[in-house]
């Protein structure tokens, strides 16, 4: 039997240690051939004494050297920039999953090398949406969402065309403040907006998560992957997150797909073409029936959630989407960093929407990968400066 090649970016964050569980179970039919992370030293030198890949790119300099110096005796060649290494293999499947901006490049240099990438960083499509698409189809590389609410849309929307669609809901938990009082929002931490009462996730996430940040970046992120209207989307509050996305059809149907608040489930089907039977995966049986009667849903509150009201032409068309994003990454970091309150992040972000530079950078149509580094600088420069100039607290 021939082994399906797979290289995994970002195999010790949430996603690509999923990945990897769910490929070891049938380690015949597939082959780990590249693995890449940045620092987690002891699960970088656990994955390569586990799944011997052949290559591993360690982004850290200072854990690269001390793998390079703990690795003499295995034969995974260690390498610490992905354009060292000198590969001309074809790979069946891709799993794009590293975080942030960082993950852009390697995404666009593996569409060129991969017959099936599955996407789960959204950088990639939020700043590089255009350039991957074309790529792509150069190279003839199926490109597949494995985000929960994207995976959905993708299964819900096969075959269809604009004028098939009314209303198109992303499904959001409402994260840990969705019944706190207004009052409370000035005084949060980030050690309680990391706390989220459904999905187990980095910092980052978590805190775009508490905000409905991360519900904006998804809009985004579909509108510019699928073909429907940027007025077709809302975001839908689902406290259960059971429900991931929702499709009204003009036809008088309404589709809808569940799946427990595993990230497994999208995952393996991407890499099953939905021909996997779970049982092998999860040990706990869907409750389908048992939580149907709980089930709720209900329009968001743009008091609590003020940042869902950058959704618009700004964001959604040109370049003004990588500023969203380059700012809202330093605005976490500089949250998690106690350096601004919660309530800042928005705060921060409208008022960069106004400044009078705005405009020069985010009127980009379809920017090369230079000008998107370039936009992406300026949001990150300007961002800095206006925490700098105000004291957020």
């Amino acid at each position: 039997m021939i082994k399906r090649k797979i290289a995994i970016l970002g195999s010790t964050g949430s996603i690509g240690v999923s990945s990897l569980d769910i490929l070891k179970i049938n380690l015949k039919k597939f082959k780990i051939i590249l693995l890449s992370a940045n620092k987690n030293y002891p699960l970088i030198k656990k994955q390569i004494k586990k799944y011997k890949p052949k290559y591993f790119i360690i982004n850290n300099k200072d854990v690269f050297n001390r793998i390079v110096k703990t690795n003499k005796y295995n034969k995974t060649k260690i390498y610490n920039k992905f354009s060292d290494i000198p590969l001309k293999i074809k790979f069946d499947i891709t799993i794009s999953s590293i975080v942030g901006i960082a993950g852009l490049e390697p995404t666009i240099s593996f569409v060129k090398r991969s017959k099936k990438l599955l996407l789960a960083n959204k950088e990639s499509i939020i700043c590089g949406w255009h350039i991957l698409k074309e790529i792509s189809k150069k190279s003839n590389t199926e490109i597949l969402p494995i985000d929960s609410e994207h995976f959905s849309i993708y299964q819900l929307t096969k075959n269809c065309d604009d004028n098939d669609i009314k209303k198109i809901y992303i499904t959001a938990s409402g994260g840990p403040f969705l019944r706190k009082p207004l009052k409370f929002f000035k005084n949060i931490k980030a050690n309680q907006a990391v706390k989220h009462p459904k999905w187990k996730m980095g910092k980052k996430i978590s805190i775009d998560s508490s905000n409905l940040m991360n519900k904006v970046l998804e809009v985004i992120e579909a509108y510019k992957f699928f073909p429907f209207h940027q007025k077709k989307y809302e975001i839908l509050i689902h406290p259960q997150s059971l429900i991931h996305a929702i499709v009204l059809f003009k036809n008088g149907q309404t589709k809808l797909l569940y799946h427990e608040t595993d990230m497994k489930i999208p995952i393996a089907n991407a890499i099953y073409n939905n021909r996997i039977d779970m049982k092998t995966l999860m040990k706990n049986d869907t409750h389908f029936l048992k939580n149907l009667k709980y089930l709720k849903f209900e329009k968001v509150d743009k008091k609590r959630f003020p940042i869902v009201t950058l959704l618009g032409n700004k964001t959604y068309n040109n370049s003004g989407s990588i500023i969203l994003n380059a700012s809202n990454e330093i605005l976490v970091e500089s949250f998690i960093k106690n350096k601004i309150s919660f309530n800042s992040i928005y705060q921060c972000l409208k008022q960069l929407f106004k400044d009078r530079d705005f405009n020069k950078y985010a009127i980009k149509k379809r920017p090369n990968i230079k000008e998107v580094y370039k936009i992406d600088k300026w949001a990150r420069k300007k961002t800095i400066e206006i925490i700098n100039k105000r004291w957020w607290k």
